[in-house]
């Protein structure tokens, strides 16, 4: 009930515009598109006869933001660890969910949760990165194996 409580009002709908979010990626992609460090296209020469051809992506985790974001990141984190410490990986797990979602609209906007939906370790990269002693105790109070793990997506 304590975790009901300290839910900011907006929380329950961010989580739902999380969960929408998770369900437009996945009725946008298909099995031939799992691997997403390439982007590929396909080509009729006059032959008749399709060709791929195979454009790098960005390597997985990769995400252009600000120091300031990424440290916004750590100190959304920060805030509730003593809570998930005493709260345990059962009510902690999904505030983490709420959290990373909330940041991620302030930070990026839909566009930045859909890429965390689409790769969940954009939060571990920028979490080892910034602050890997906040990550760490995350990880720990969830009793996660890494951040990636408590959130919805592949």
């Amino acid at each position: 009930m304590r975790c009901l409580m300290s839910v900011r009002p907006n929380a329950i709908a961010c989580l739902v515009g999380a969960l929408a979010t998770v369900g437009v990626a996945a009725g946008c992609t298909s099995p031939a598109t799992d691997d997403a460090s390439t982007n590929s296209s396909l080509t009729v020469p006059s032959s008749g006869v399709p060709q791929t051809s195979t454009v790098p992506g960005p390597p997985a985790g990769a995400v252009n933001l600000s120091d300031q974001a990424k440290q916004q990141l750590c100190t959304d984190l920060e805030i509730p660890l003593s809570d998930w410490r005493v709260q345990g990986p059962t009510l902690g797990r999904p505030g983490l969910l709420i959290l990373v979602n909330q940041w991620a609209l302030g930070a990026g906007g839909p566009g930045l949760n859909l890429q965390i939906a689409n790769d969940r370790s954009i939060v571990d990269t920028i979490t080892t990165e910034t602050c890997p002693d906040i990550r760490r105790q995350a990880i720990e109070a969830l009793n996660l194996p890494d951040l990636a793990s408590g959130l919805i997506g592949r």
